[in-house]
């Protein structure tokens, strides 16, 4: 089973024949119900990362309930399309971005599933090859770049996002941090899917990131977006065969395999 973990606008994926699944988590309810469904020959469960209507902002999204309980319902590849703001001019608001790389600057997240114990997942390469190379070739997708995941809810300073940029980030997000740490802790692939909203602050000399103008960015381009992640779920394999994302803690997995 694939999942996919759709942000802003992205509150349903399916059309129809899909069923609802609710379920707990030892770290509690995620964000919403599982919806199951097909796309052409892959079954797919879709959460909504903030839940219905926008029910969670970025800092208070429980990620390691909505990770846990993608494994649980028998996921192990997870495409995250998620909106971000560009730090470079070359990608303007529409573009879609497959970052390779992730800079964490959040500061009040739980990050891992182990409490205890030394448990130290390799996270070089946060993003799975196998997933991303599902999404490389589509038109007009752009490959490669960094994206730095702030706290929020709070948009950059200027100052905040000209040092992001100089440091040779690419893009800046909210979500996308610990998602993706989470999913290499439970052996999942992961691979985000950027649609660029905005210019950042320090960026683009206007008069800054406003939230209306983000929505109204991330509208006019949803249904084309939600296209391009169906298409790239149908360049999947429908054998799970990467190896690349095991963690390699060197300790028990902190889920029960049976």
């Amino acid at each position: 089973m694939i999942g996919v973990i759709g942000g802003s606008g992205f509150y349903t994926f399916f059309d129809s024949d899909a069923r609802s699944v609710s379920l707990d988590t030892p770290f509690g309810e995620p964000s919403g119900p599982v919806t199951i469904g097909m796309v052409g020959e892959h079954e797919v469960a879709f959460l909504p990362r903030h839940g219905l209507e926008h029910r969670f902002p970025a800092h208070k999204v429980p990620y390691r309930a909505n990770m846990w309980a993608l494994r649980a319902l028998g996921v192990r590849q997870v495409f995250a399309p998620c909106a971000v703001g560009s730090l470079t001019p070359e990608h303007g608001p529409g573009a879609v971005v497959l970052p390779d790389q992730l800079v964490d600057r959040t500061r009040h997240r739980a990050d891992t599933y182990y409490d205890s114990g030394a448990a130290h997942v390799s996270f070089a390469d946060p993003y799975c090859p196998t997933l991303r190379s599902a999404v490389s070739g589509l038109p007009g997708v752009v490959d490669g770049g960094t994206m730095v995941v702030i706290e929020g809810p709070r948009f950059s300073t200027r100052a905040e996002s000209r040092w992001f940029a100089a440091a040779g980030f690419t893009l800046v997000n909210m979500t996308g941090y610990p998602e993706a740490v989470l999913a290499r802790e439970l052996e999942m692939c992961y691979a985000t899917i950027a649609l660029v909203t905005d210019l950042d602050a320090g960026i683009d000399a206007g008069a800054g990131v406003k939230v209306d103008e983000v929505i109204v960015e991330f509208e006019k381009n949803i249904g084309p977006f939600k296209k391009l992640v169906r298409e790239a779920i149908g360049q999947v394999e429908t054998e799970h065969t990467c190896t690349e994302c095991l963690s390699h803690a060197g300790v028990p997995l902190p889920f029960d395999e049976g």
